[in-house]
């Protein structure tokens, strides 16, 4: 028998948390003071942490805080601090990204339970045993899984972790943790806590189809059974940034439909929604009807039930089963004794009275003991040993009632907090600067035809998605050891054995490297026994991260294009690693296709344009009709800046959409320092994200 999920609500604030809880969530995911990706928020920090869970705790319901943003070395203090407060806190859980900051964590907490952010980006069995490895307990599922693959990757991992799935809320259009949109366009790192969502504005498909990167809101209510028999342990609700009353009618309908209860649809469309909901990625369906914009009545139809569902969590819910005994014995007083299971406690008041007329019996001591409103309490057995011929006042049966509930209560909410030991020696001060002038250079092409004499000479290493070197063989040969493959960004369960496969064969060949933009693709390349080299989709920022992609295995690292290069350059010397030095970048990657018309995918040869309210355009790149990636409008270029590349080991000029010719201009021009002479960008190399 498939055991009952729990269900996680989101609280971005205290009145939030309130409507949660008073909603029936087994959970809450909330934000503390900072390193949170919902920046945003009003969050929980000066102390505020420490109450949430204190009231949480009281009503039966676990906390798991987010900790969930990139993390620079300059910030490992202020980090440290936060995961102190967390610990302090008591909470269960801690949802992390960065790989760095789940090492600190394991290290300074031990006890305090890891789980792996969406931003991690797991789809498969091999990324979650890599979170396994890495000490995480829990994994948060990418949003972009059908129920199939979600059944499958229970299937693998077993009992081994826990898994969470969302069930209601936002979808982001792009990978979570593979979205780089709002950083590029306005300097809002969404890996940073601070998305700006521009998807959400207009950019039109080739068809003219509008708000092309604008999905409508995941709703599984209807759905409930099939996704609890998945075999996920959370069922989690987007919305941190929503108001009280969205939080209110989402956990309210998620907790009717896990229970087999009716729910309203009807009102919480109202309260939020655009355009209505999908189920589209957990039914396999990946079409246009996934894609919604907020109208002009989507705005206006939640005046209507905002009022009624403010009302509804006004009151406390009974959610805690309790046992109370009561005594009553002649020339003693009455004694209430109350236990939650676990815990205990007993009150006394004045001994009874000789009774004049009705003597107290079990229906009187109910009726003084089971009105339990205003609390978190509800009667589950009462056992009563009653003397012949005594009377207790109701009122003294209520004032015992109200006295021990409230004992219980103060008990529930005492903190625990996890054991805390922050290192001794300054974790900022370990890092090492490389004096390395002249980085290697590393050229990445689309398509074998991009490879002429010109770029192959100079190039160090020469990568090539898998699939175009598993179609042209002789490339291996040709290449030798100066040949990596690409392993795709999505890999889906069905697909491992497919990927496994084809890896070994072309190690049989003499294939030895591989170019990994996820953990699970590191364990992939390791167990087919090729060298892992990780790319810029792991999100390295730190040191910290660079030395766990060590313990995963990867022997080469390409840094998020994220970072300041200033920062970067001094990272240490834990693994070789460098930076994406030219350009078209990827700033979304998709597994419904935007560009897609009515008639559905396969009209566009597999390479076309998303174009924005401004009329500037965006290359949209298929990859063999599993994922398509959005590229920026220019490109970037760090050839007339070598300079700036002191200190990392290796240089990639990432191609994509260029010619055969124009990949050897650039590379021309890169060998000469020289600058290119049309738009182009420094991409984020020198700014300071927020």
């Amino acid at each position: 028998m498939t055991k009952k999920p729990q269900l996680l609500a989101p609280a971005g604030g205290r009145e939030q948390l309130i409507a949660a809880v008073r909603s029936g969530a087994d959970a809450v995911y909330l934000g503390a003071g900072g390193f949170n990706a919902r920046a945003g928020a009003e969050n929980f920090g000066d102390g505020a942490l420490r109450d949430a869970v204190a009231y949480c705790h009281g009503r039966g319901v676990r906390v798991h805080v987010t900790l969930n943003t990139l993390v620079t070395d300059r910030e490992t203090s202020a980090l440290l601090d936060q995961l102190e407060e967390i610990a302090e806190s008591g909470a269960d859980a801690v949802i992390v990204q960065d790989l760095g900051v789940a090492a600190m964590a394991r290290r300074c907490c031990p006890e305090l339970p890891l789980h792996a952010s969406t931003q991690l980006s797991i789809h498969n069995a091999a990324g979650a045993r890599a979170m396994k490895d890495l000490g995480f307990s829990c994994i948060v599922l990418a949003r972009e899984l059908t129920r199939t693959e979600i059944a499958a990757l229970h299937r693998e991992v077993g009992e081994e972790l826990e898994l969470e799935a969302f069930v209601h809320g936002a979808l982001c259009m792009s990978l979570s943790g593979q979205c780089y949109l709002s950083a590029m366009l306005g300097e809002r790192s969404g890996n940073r806590g601070r998305c700006a969502q521009p998807c959400r504005l207009d950019f039109r498909s080739p068809h003219g189809r509008e708000y092309a990167l604008s999905l409508k809101d995941l709703s599984l209510i209807p759905r409930m059974e099939e996704l609890a028999g998945t075999g996920v342990t959370y069922l989690k609700i987007e919305g941190r940034m929503k108001r009280p009353e969205y939080v209110a009618a989402a956990t309210a309908a998620c907790r009717a439909a896990l229970d087999g209860q009716p729910y309203d649809m009807e009102t919480l469309q109202a309260v939020f929604s655009r355009s209505g909901f999908t189920d589209g990625y957990f039914a396999g369906k990946r079409d246009i009807s996934m894609f919604g914009w907020r109208r002009k009545e989507d705005v206006t139809a939640a005046a209507g039930v905002l009022k009624e569902l403010e009302a509804s969590y006004r009151a406390e819910l009974p959610r805690v089963p309790v046992e109370m005994t009561v005594s009553i014995r002649e020339d003693q007083p009455v004694s209430l004794v109350i236990t939650d299971g676990k815990r205990e406690v007993t009150v006394t008041g004045p001994a009874p009275e000789k009774a004049r007329n009705r003597p107290t019996d079990e229906a009187l001591c109910r009726r003084g003991l089971e009105k339990t409103g205003g609390t978190p309490f509800r009667l589950d057995r009462l056992r009563c040993h009653i003397g012949e011929g005594l009377m207790v006042p109701v009122s003294t049966l209520n004032s015992l009632r109200k006295e021990g509930l409230e004992q219980l209560l103060a008990r529930r909410e005492e903190i625990v907090p996890h054991p805390f030991r922050r290192p001794e020696e300054d974790l900022t001060l370990h890092i090492k600067t490389l004096d390395l002038r002249y980085p290697q250079l590393r050229v990445r092409l689309e398509r074998v035809e991009q490879l002429t004499d010109a770029v192959a000479k100079p190039a160090a290493l020469v990568i090539l998605p898998v699939e175009e070197i598993a179609a042209h063989r002789e490339l291996i040969r040709r290449m030798g050891e100066k040949l990596v493959a690409e392993l795709p960004v999505l890999l889906a369960p069905g697909e491992e054995p497919g990927m496994m496969a084809m890896l070994a064969e072309l190690k049989k060949e003499g294939l030895d490297k591989a170019l990994c933009p996820g953990p699970g693709q590191v364990y992939l390349a390791k167990e087919a026994g090729l060298r892992a080299y990780g790319d810029y989709g792991l999100n390295v920022m730190g040191s910290h991260a660079i030395r766990t992609c060590r313990e995963l295995g990867v022997e080469d690292l390409t840094l998020s294009f994220e970072v300041n290069l200033r920062q970067g350059a001094s990272l240490g010397d834990y693994l070789p690693y460098g930076v994406i030095a030219y350009g078209y970048l990827p700033l979304m990657t998709f597994r419904v296709c935007p560009a897609q018309g009515e008639r559905g995918c396969g009209r566009c040869s597999g390479q076309t344009t998303l174009t924005d309210r401004l009329g500037k355009r965006f290359p949209l790149v298929c990859r063999g009709k599993k994922y398509s990636q959005l590229l920026n409008t220019v490109p970037l270029y760090l050839g007339d800046k070598s300079q700036t590349l002191e200190g990392y080991r290796h240089a990639t000029l990432r191609f994509t959409v260029e010619s055969p010719a124009r990949v050897a201009r650039v590379v021309q021009l890169w060998q000469e320092g020289a600058l290119l002479r049309e738009d182009r960008t420094n991409g984020l190399y020198f700014r300071e994200l927020k």
